[in-house]
């Protein structure tokens, strides 16, 4: 397990200031966030296509210009369910905006079950094809692709995968080289199974996000917990992912609407940076 010494390996997903929905937050500009991390010493920054628009290479190269990657870019529209209408085309511009940024990861999240169809199995089907054709794509951009499952309370509408096992089967399927998946404490430290699993995606494992889960949620989507505020066993899901070869930024993403989001974003980073030094 990895000692960490400064906060280089510590990168901020922009939806940690509300960044991922429109009104949320302190609405600060992705210049002033990009100022605000660096001063503090994070080692990357993820974004949300909502706030990049058609600013991918400006604001790549502001980063780089600070001294920080981009870490990754959130996320493809959903590939899968009654909202994937036309998912190529919006799918393969998240690619390419990916690209501008020079962000070598983006992440996916799948969607929810086909129209007509019932439980998962023919879902993942559709999904793996799909996933296969970005990935060429993704490929000539030189952008990897991570799949994130995500808890099962978002079946059904938001997601077809629920464990990093079933990511890595999709995977599997896919048999591609550039893609494979992103572990998100929030939507994996239930799985009794996850050490397994992870063993299993060594290699693969694409991107690692941090939060907690409060032991009484309010808002499924958008009440997660600042690292340490809940119940999820942070170091040890961090030592299994390390454990399984990753190297990568710890990414930071705190979906907050009723507490993080309404405060201030300087405490919201200088939590996330002690939070990251003392209980991760």
């Amino acid at each position: 397990m990895r000692e960490f010494t400064d906060l280089s390996a510590l990168a901020l997903n922009t939806a940690t200031l509300g960044h991922n929905l429109e009104g949320q937050g302190a609405g600060w500009p992705p210049e002033r966030v990009i100022d605000a991390c660096a001063e503090r010493g994070f080692g990357g920054i993820v974004f949300w296509r909502r706030e990049v628009g058609n600013r991918a290479a400006e604001l790549g190269e502001r980063v780089r210009a600070a001294g920080m990657t981009v870490a990754g870019l959130c996320r493809t529209p959903y590939l899968t369910g009654r909202d994937s209408e036309g998912w190529s085309d919006g799918a393969r511009a998240s690619v390419d905006m990916a690209a501008a940024l020079g962000a070598e990861v983006l992440t996916i999240v799948t969607g929810g079950t086909q129209p007509g169809t019932k439980g998962l199995a023919d879902t993942q089907k559709v999904l793996a094809g799909r996933v296969a054709d970005l990935a060429v794509h993704a490929a000539e951009a030189g952008v990897k692709l991570a799949l994130e499952p995500l808890n099962p309370m978002f079946g059904g509408n938001r997601t077809c995968i629920f464990t990093v096992a079933e990511a890595l089967e999709i995977c599997d399927l896919v048999g591609a080289p550039n893609v494979g998946v992103a572990v998100d404490v929030y939507h994996v430290w239930w799985d009794s199974a996850l050490t397994r699993s992870l063993e299993r995606a060594r290699g693969r494992i694409l991107g690692f996000h941090l939060c907690d889960w409060l032991e009484d949620t309010r808002d499924m989507l958008l009440d997660r917990g600042m690292m340490g505020d809940g119940v999820a066993d942070l170091r040890a899901i961090r030592a299994a992912v390390e454990g399984a070869g990753y190297r990568g930024p710890c990414e930071v993403e705190v979906f907050s609407a009723r507490d993080w989001w309404l405060r201030p974003p300087d405490e919201a980073l200088d939590a996330a940076a002690d939070r990251f030094r003392r209980v991760c």
